[in-house]
């Protein structure tokens, strides 16, 4: 039991370096941090303060918004009443049996209060209401209902514009959480698979990626977050993509691809980050998003393909099976890239990275398949 404790805190301190190490994460936030900004000169986020509204979480949304309108509930309930009392309609001012209110039944700032929210909410007054003999406050009726008015405004166009945002829609996008590498059409390719979780299409998609890593020049400068460019196609084709099932992106290691170095042996020793992007436009919204996710060395199986997840069903339906999402097989793949290019000497790997002089297929005696 102690053995397994341990093990399960082994396995989360791995995973917590992990994910401090990504760039991006798994549902595509980026992990980079800006410091020395000297807020206090250029005040940056202030003027371009819609967007900081928007940006923020939603807490201090709901903060922002609740605190706004008492805030101006209450600057316009003592202007209510400082009106009042430099009226005397107060009852402690003791007014005269003929004397006419600004505002009739203010009797105190509580009664204020509720006024300025009947003003400013358009409830409608009852026998708290102003008089049109009183100038002052004619003068401050309209002032605080254009205010208020400018304040609705903002505050629902941020909470709307939150609740639209197209960053949002990326959430019903998903990524396989591994890619494969294996032999396809006699080339090594990567794939991996992405899905488009509802029915309503996501239109002009286009997928690429970028090999992230740490590199150094021939003349010793070292390049931190040098990048690669990564082209996927679907089917031999990367334009118009009908993207209503799940696809699996296919990027294939040729003498140009940042992966034609790497072999089996070496794949998993390497330091890089496979950031793949899909930019789209939501059918529904006519919004562009875009998703990103990313995958490292170990989250990438050579000798493996993912299992099949479409059929048909008996209803004549096609039907995508989730299960298998993320599933994956051992297959026989060439131990390196330059192997498929390479007439004189092809070599052949079991999955365990044993060379295989000839080229010759070998049959696995490993588990045919690898749950994710």
């Amino acid at each position: 039991m102690i053995q397994n404790l341990e093990k399960h805190i082994r396995a989360y301190l791995e995973e917590s370096q992990i994910k401090r190490t990504r760039l991006v994460s798994k549902d595509g936030q980026c992990n980079i941090e800006f410091g020395n900004i000297r807020y206090h000169k250029n005040l940056a986020f202030l003027k371009d303060f819609w967007t900081t509204f928007v940006e923020i979480r939603w807490h201090y949304v709901l903060l922002i918004f609740s605190g706004s309108f008492l805030a101006c509930w209450f600057i316009f309930a003592l202007l209510w009443y400082s009106i009042a009392k430099n009226n005397g309609d107060l009852l402690w001012q003791n007014p005269p049996a003929n004397h006419t209110p600004c505002v009739f039944n203010i009797n105190g700032l509580a009664a204020a209060f509720l006024f300025s929210i009947a003003t400013q909410m358009n409830i409608g007054y009852t026998y708290r209401c102003p008089s049109d003999l009183c100038w002052t406050a004619v003068t401050l009726l309209p002032t605080q209902t254009i205010v208020g008015s400018f304040l609705k405004a903002f505050l629902c166009g941020v909470i709307v514009t939150k609740i639209s945002m197209p960053k949002k829609r990326a959430k019903t996008v998903s990524f396989s959480k591994t890619a494969v590498i294996t032999n396809q059409g006699n080339k090594l390719c990567l794939l991996l698979r992405v899905a488009n979780l509802r029915k309503t299409l996501l239109i002009g998609s286009q997928f690429y990626g970028k090999v992230i890593r740490t590199s150094v020049t021939p003349d010793g400068q070292t390049i931190i977050l040098e990048q690669a460019n990564i082209d996927f196609i679907v089917d031999t084709s990367k334009d118009n993509l009908f993207f209503i099932c799940p696809l699996t992106l296919c990027h294939i290691i040729d003498k140009n691809s940042p992966f034609f170095e790497m072999s089996v042996d070496t794949l998993h020793k390497q330091d890089f980050e496979l950031v793949v992007f899909l930019d789209s436009t939501d059918e529904s919204t006519s919004s562009s998003c875009q998703v990103r996710t990313s995958f490292i060395p170990r989250e990438i199986q050579w000798g493996f393909t993912f299992l099949p997840i479409i059929s048909r069903s008996k209803k004549g339906m096609y039907r995508v099976n989730f299960f298998n999402f993320s599933k994956t097989k051992q297959v026989t793949t060439p131990h390196c890239a330059s192997c498929c290019y390479n007439d004189d000497a092809h070599l052949s790997i079991e999955m365990k990275g044993r060379d295989n002089q000839g080229f010759k297929e070998i049959e696995s005696d490993a588990a045919d398949m690898t749950i994710m």
